[in-house]
């Protein structure tokens, strides 16, 4: 029981974290001049719209995965390298904004709420919210397909890097599916989630 009441106070945390990383992505892209992703109805922070179902079953289960990537053509961006980049880490800020605000909630929650069931539920869906931001933050920024770290490193890095994950794509999702299974990118992105929590929550308490 306490398994399926922990996983219904993350829902809330996960299904705005997804919407609110795509949303980012579609976002940017229009602002660099692709409106791919108004076209498809990205550009919205309705969860049905940009869940990936293996994904969101690796974030309730494991505490991190995916959402369904924006389709984004860069040949409509004036500047596609530079273009590219902001808008694969548009998603991750997009987190990162969300989980500051989130704390602030946190705070005035703290301060105006008074102490109850219903304020410690409210505590623990509001704290969820901030940790799985951070994780979609985190977790997208690692630089292996296809995740956005890979495409903000091919954008600077070039012909080269590009080259390089177009050779090896295939094995790089393969190892990224083995560090899932084996609890690798917990022990990887788990000490940088921490260090966030703890200075977003150094600001405000």
């Amino acid at each position: 029981m306490n398994y399926l009441l922990e996983k219904l106070l993350i829902l809330p945390g996960i299904l705005l974290g997804i919407s609110v990383h795509e949303c980012a992505h579609g976002y940017a892209a229009v602002k660099m001049g692709d409106n791919t992703p108004l076209m498809q109805g990205r550009l919205t922070l309705n969860p049905l719209k940009h869940i990936d179902p293996m994904g969101f079953i690796c974030l309730l289960l494991f505490g991190f995965g995916w959402a369904k990537p924006v389709m984004i053509n860069s040949g409509n961006f004036k500047n596609p390298r530079k273009d590219d980049a902001l808008v694969s880490i548009a998603g991750p800020m997009a987190n990162f904004i969300t989980a500051f605000l989130f704390v602030g909630l946190m705070k005035l929650t703290d301060m105006f709420v008074p102490n109850t069931l219903s304020s410690q539920i409210l505590w623990k869906i509001l704290m969820n919210t901030v940790s799985i931001n951070l994780v979609l933050m985190v977790f997208n920024l690692i630089p292996i397909p296809p995740l956005d770290g890979h495409h903000i490193l091919g954008s600077i890095g070039g012909v080269g890097v590009w080259n390089f994950y177009y050779k090896y794509y295939d094995q790089l999702r393969f190892a990224m599916l083995l560090l899932i299974v084996f609890d690798g990118v917990s022990r990887i992105i788990g000490p940088v989630i921490n260090i966030l929590f703890n200075f977003l929550i150094s600001i405000f308490f």
